[in-house]
């Protein structure tokens, strides 16, 4: 508004100095006619200030997006609480299992049997993304239910008999008793029952106790002579190769026939080359010149 009064006042001014001429009104008035229509500069600062202000809300309230793979290991709800949740799911599916329970449940039948209701949000979406999935001790159905997942598939005592005879034929040594344990309900009873038809063993170091299955058919007396000589034997520091060179002295040679033979490879008798006799046939013409070097090798 200053801006307009002082052109204004310069107008009067100079109505007052100059003669008042009729084409010097005519642009006078013109000119205040068109200082009049023309806005302020400093209107549209404020204007473009005005508007620029919601842009800069509008951009601040826009949050970054979330990464699509989702780990639930490394996930920020992965706390102690997420995991003492599924700690007490796999325990009752584990005990489902052990009473008989074959049918599968969805996560809010296992929250329901659980008393844990009161899981956020969340929780709920970390279970589902991963957390029940990825874990080894349970499995998921087709209609995305879950269940427990034992280590063996066995049932009772006369299929745990069976799996210990077959990793004894197979040389696939012993199973671990824990293992069994979420296998089949009443694992003390079973063996029990079995008898001596399984071996138990405890690890030295781990005091873990190892399920072998004892072959009886394998069982055999050795007269105490025998075992009496055979203890009196030392061989201690001894390996294969210097016992074998003592009963050889001795006049023993039985031991040749154990362990693995070595097979020599048997070497392929090598076809006669035609090279010569076809040489002289492909250049007869030139028998005089050329000399065949092959046998001075």
């Amino acid at each position: 508004m200053q801006k307009r009064r002082s052109r204004i006042i310069c107008c009067e001014r100079i109505r007052k100095t100059v003669t008042m001429d009729p084409a010097l009104l005519r642009e006078r008035e013109a000119f205040k006619r068109r200082a009049l229509s023309n806005p302020v500069v400093e209107n549209k600062k404020k204007e473009k200030n005005a508007s620029e202000q919601p842009k800069k809300k509008a951009k601040s309230s826009s949050q970054p997006k979330q990464p699509k793979d989702f780990n639930y290991k490394t996930h920020a709800g992965s706390s102690q609480y997420n995991f003492g949740i599924l700690a007490k799911i796999v325990k009752h599916m584990k005990q489902r299992h052990l009473n008989g329970d074959p049918y599968p449940l969805s996560l809010d039948e296992i929250l329901d049997e659980t008393n844990q209701l009161d899981v956020g949000i969340r929780q709920k979406n970390w279970l589902l993304n991963g957390a029940l999935e990825n874990n080894p001790k349970l499995q998921v159905d087709a209609e995305g239910k879950y269940l427990f997942k034992p280590p063996y598939n066995i049932k009772d005592r006369r299929s745990l008999l069976k799996l210990l005879d077959k990793h004894d034929q197979r040389g696939l040594g012993g199973i671990a008793l824990d293992d069994v344990a979420e296998c089949i309900p009443n694992v003390e009873k079973a063996l029990k029952v079995l008898g001596d038809s399984v071996i138990c063993i405890t690890q030295p170091i781990s005091k873990k106790k190892i399920l072998f299955y004892n072959d009886k058919g394998t069982q055999f007396t050795v007269d105490e002579e025998f075992q009496k000589l055979w203890r009196s034997v030392a061989v201690d520091g001894l390996d294969e190769e210097k016992i074998e060179e003592y009963l050889q002295k001795q006049g023993i040679t039985s031991m040749q026939d154990i362990g693995v033979k070595k097979v020599t490879p048997v070497q392929k008798r090598k076809k006669p080359s035609n090279r010569k006799s076809n040489f002289k046939k492909l250049n007869q013409h030139m028998s005089d010149i050329l000399e065949d070097y092959t046998d001075k090798n």
